[in-house]
C-alpha cells in the first residue's frame, strides 16, 4: 500500500524507514564500538604501512629534495651560502630558519626519510611472509566448469582426431582406435608440457592445475627491499662520509690532512684516521673560450685542470679533472667546482724589506672575470698596510675613465689597488675574511678618497707606495681552481641497491601471474575410451597474452599426443 500522506514520496512503500528513530526509552539505535588507544595505534600503523602511504612518502621525499638543488648547501658549498646571504639579506633569515640551507639534514627532511623507512619495512615484512607461504602452497584444485574461464577450448580425442606422427615418432592411422592415448597418459604429458613452460604443477585426478608468475611478487619485494637498502646505505654512509673544499693555485700542493682544507664538513662518525694520505699538485688550468660566435663571444666552452697526485707509498700520476669528470684518489672523489685568477705580488715596506710575498686569489665578479681581492701586510713598517685590488684580465678603459674587462682571458691584464694604512685588527683575536678589509679606522693613502690616485700595475711592474710606506711589485698572474673533496663509502652499496631496484621493478612489470588448467573429460558410453581435453586459464590482473598462452599450451600438448589440432 502506498503512503498517501501529504509530502510523502509516492514511489516509496509505507513501511520504508530512512534511519533509526529514537524510541521513547531514549535508545538512539546501534552504537559503534570505541577504538580506544590501542585501536587508534593499530589504525595509524596500518595506514602508515600501506603501499599507498609508502608511494606518497616516496613522492614527498623527492619534492622535499628540490630546495637542496635550488639554493647552496652548507655541507657542499659554504661560500655559496655566504654569497646568498649577501645577495638576499631579507630572504636569507627566513630560509635559514626553515633549514633550507641544510636541506638533507633538516628536521622535516629527516622526518619524511624515517617515515618512509618505517613504512617500507612495515609493507615488506608481512608481504614477504605471505609470499613465502604462497610459494609453499599447492596450486588450487581444478574448477568444475572451465568454460567460464579465459582462453577456454575443448578438443575431442577420438579416432577422427588422430593423424600424422606424434612427437614420440609413432605414426598413427586415422582409424586406429586402439592407438588412442589413455586419459592418464594425456594428463601426464600435459603436466610435462606445463613444467617445461615454467609452471608449478599439481595433478588432481584427471586434470592438471598449474600456476606461474610468483617471480612477479618476488620482483616487487626486491624492488621495495632495495629502496630500504638505499635508505640504509645513504643514512649510514652519510655518518662516515666527509666533504671538504680547497682553493688551489697553479704550482701549489694540497695534502689530504685536516689542516689543509679551507672548509671541512665531517659526518657524525668521522675520525681523522679516515683521511688517507695523498698529495695533489695543480700543474695547469686550461679554459677554452668561444671565439667564432659573436653572440656568445668569451663564453667558456670547457675547462680542465691538469694535476699530479701521489698516494702514500705510491708513484706520482698525472690526471685531468674536468666538468663532471672527477678524479678518484685516496678513497675520495675530487671535483672541479670553480676557477679564477690569483695575483702574485711582492710588497716591500718603508725600510725596503720584503714584508709580503705570496699569491693572492681574487674572486670573479662578472662573466668577463673582473675580480676583486684584498692584500693584507701586517708586518710592514712603519705601519701595517691593507690593499683592496681590482683585476681586469683584458683591461679596457671606458669613456668615464674607469676600467672594465672586455674578455675573460688574460690578454691585457691590469691590477689596480687602493691602499690603506693603520691597524688591521689582526691581533684582536676576532677572525676575519681573507676576501674583505674592514677600512674603519684606516687611513686611505691611494685611491678615490685620497690625494693620490689608485695604483695601476701590469705584470712585471713595480710602483712606489705614497708617504714612504714602501713599494709593490706585480710579479704575475696565475690561475686557481676551487676543489671539492668528497668521500662517501656508501656509493657502491647505493649503486648495487639501485640496480636491484630496477631489476625488481622490471620483473614485477613484465612477468605475468597466471594459472592454467588441463582437464580430461571422459565421454559417457564411449566404447573405445574417447574423451575431451579442456584447456583454460586465469590471470591475476591484466594479462593480454593469457589466451595466446593457453592456446600455445594446448597446441604443444595436442602435438605431443599426436592429436589433430583444430583450426
Amino acid at each position: 500500500m502506498d503512503d498517501t500522506t501529504s509530502g510523502a514520496d509516492p514511489m516509496r512503500p509505507s513501511d520504508h524507514v530512512d534511519s533509526a528513530v529514537p524510541t521513547a526509552g531514549g535508545d538512539d539505535g546501534p552504537t559503534q564500538p570505541k577504538l580506544g588507544f590501542t585501536g587508534y595505534v593499530r589504525f595509524f600503523w596500518r595506514q602508515l604501512t600501506s603501499m599507498r602511504t609508502a608511494l606518497f612518502l616516496l613522492m614527498l621525499l623527492a619534492l622535499a629534495a628540490i630546495p637542496g638543488s635550488l639554493v647552496p648547501q652548507r655541507t657542499a658549498d659554504p661560500n655559496g651560502v655566504v654569497q646568498y646571504k649577501a645577495d638576499h639579506p631579507q630572504l636569507f633569515p627566513v630560509l635559514d630558519t626553515l633549514q633550507v640551507f641544510d636541506t638533507y639534514t633538516s628536521v622535516w627532511f629527516s622526518a619524511i626519510y624515517l617515515l618512509l623507512f618505517v613504512s617500507l619495512i612495515g609493507c615488506i615484512v608481512p608481504r614477504t611472509k605471505h609470499h613465502w607461504q604462497a610459494l609453499r602452497t599447492r596450486p588450487p584444485r581444478t574448477p568444475v566448469r572451465l568454460g567460464r574461464l579465459a582462453g577456454y577450448r575443448s578438443v575431442p580425442v577420438d579416432a577422427d582426431a588422430l593423424s600424422g606422427t606424434s612427437t614420440t615418432g609413432v605414426t598413427v592411422a586415422a582409424d586406429a582406435t586402439t592407438s588412442l592415448p589413455s586419459v592418464d597418459d594425456a594428463v601426464t604429458r600435459a603436466a610435462t608440457v606445463l613444467k617445461r613452460s615454467g609452471y608449478r604443477v599439481e595433478r588432481f585426478g584427471d586434470s592438471v592445475s598449474a600456476e606461474r608468475g610468483y617471480l612477479r611478487e618476488t620482483g616487487n619485494l626486491v624492488f621495495h627491499a632495495a629502496l630500504v637498502g638505499v635508505l640504509v646505505a645513504v643514512g649510514l654512509g652519510g655518518g662516515f662520509s666527509y666533504t671538504g673544499q680547497r682553493l688551489l693555485v697553479e704550482g701549489q700542493t694540497f695534502s689530504n690532512v685536516l689542516g689543509s682544507y679551507d672548509s671541512f664538513n665531517p659526518g657524525r662518525w668521522f675520525e681523522q684516521s679516515d683521511l688517507k694520505g695523498y698529495n695533489l699538485t695543480l700543474d695547469k688550468f686550461t679554459t677554452t673560450y668561444e671565439e667564432k660566435n659573436l653572440d656568445a663571444l668569451g663564453q667558456a666552452l670547457d675547462y680542465s685542470a691538469t694535476v699530479t697526485s701521489r698516494e702514500k707509498g705510491g708513484p706520482a700520476k698525472t690526471s685531468r679533472i674536468g666538468v663532471n669528470d672527477p678524479l678518484s684518489v685516496g678513497g675520495t672523489n675530487v671535483y672541479l667546482l670553480g676557477n679564477g685568477y690569483a695575483m702574485q705580488v711582492t710588497v716591500r715596506d718603508g725600510k725596503g724589506d720584503v714584508a709580503f710575498q705570496d699569491v693572492v686569489p681574487f674572486l670573479p665578479e662578472d662573466a668577463n672575470y673582473t675580480s676583486t681581492g684584498v692584500i693584507k701586510v701586517p708586518d710592514a713598517s712603519p705601519s701595517q698596510l691593507g690593499l683592496v685590488g681590482f683585476f681586469y684580465p683584458t683591461a679596457s678603459k671606458l669613456s668615464t675613465g674607469a676600467f672594465a674587462s672586455a674578455y675573460p682571458d688574460a690578454q691585457n691584464p691590469l691590477l689596480t689597488l687602493q691602499v690603506y694604512r693603520g691597524d688591521l685588527g689582526l691581533d684582536s683575536g676576532v677572525p676575519q675574511s681573507v676576501y674583505s678589509l674592514d677600512t674603519s679606522g684606516l687611513e686611505q693613502i691611494a685611491g678615490r678618497q685620497s690625494k693620490t690616485a689608485s695604483i695601476e700595475l701590469e705584470p712585471g711592474q713595480t710602483k712606489t707606495l705614497p708617504d714612504g710606506t714602501g713599494s709593490i711589485t706585480f710579479d704575475g698572474v696565475k690561475r686557481y681552481v676551487s676543489l671539492d673533496v668528497h668521500h662517501d663509502p656508501s656509493q657502491l652499496f647505493v649503486a648495487g641497491f639501485a640496480v636491484l631496484a630496477v631489476l625488481g621493478l622490471l620483473t614485477s612489470l613484465f612477468v605475468p601471474r597466471r594459472r592454467v588448467w588441463v582437464k580430461a573429460v571422459p565421454r559417457r558410453g564411449a566404447e573405445h575410451g574417447e574423451y575431451d581435453l579442456e584447456y583454460a586459464g586465469l590471470a591475476r590482473g591484466e594479462d593480454p597474452n593469457l589466451e595466446r598462452a593457453v592456446d600455445d599450451i594446448a597446441r604443444r600438448h595436442l602435438s605431443d599426443l599426436g592429436v589433430r589440432i583444430p583450426a
